[in-house]
């Protein structure tokens, strides 16, 4: 095959692919990235948003591990100044939708402190938008 016809080929493949985005996970992904977002610069209510008002979150703290709604999540932010970037740099891993239920996988790291977190998030879509209702995390770097 000719380097021509290969291109052609590749193109055609990458084209397809980006015109067959999938609207569920478009807007699955948009939640996860204004957790991120909301997180890493500290916009309280854009994080709230992100959850659904009855999300629960599983992390481990200082305390050992525990149960937290969206509020108590901000508010591991409050002692931070609101719209400024705060250190933390999220990356989107993974995402898959299964009609109205969707998992998605993060990664967080915290330069500063030289520590990264996996989270992983389960999502709902309820009332033709899509929310966080479920996360948990890990520190995969030693403190």
């Amino acid at each position: 095959m000719t380097h021509f016809k290969t291109l052609t080929l590749t193109l055609l493949l990458i084209c397809s692919n980006v015109t067959n985005a999938d609207p569920n996970t478009d807007a699955a992904r948009e939640v996860i990235q204004q957790y991120i977002d909301g997180s890493s610069y500290t916009q309280r209510e854009k994080l709230i948003e992100a959850f659904h008002p009855d999300a629960t979150l599983y992390l481990t703290g200082k305390e050992g591990f525990d149960r937290y709604n969206p509020t108590q999540y901000a508010d591991f932010f409050a002692h931070r100044e609101p719209g400024k970037f705060n250190g933390r740099i999220g990356k989107i891993l993974s995402i898959e939708v299964t009609k109205d239920i969707a998992t998605a996988k993060a990664s967080i790291s915290i330069q500063e402190s030289n520590l990264v977190y996996i989270d992983l998030f389960l999502l709902k879509k309820t009332d033709e938008q899509w929310q966080i209702i479920s996360k948990t995390a890990t520190r995969l770097s030693d403190e």
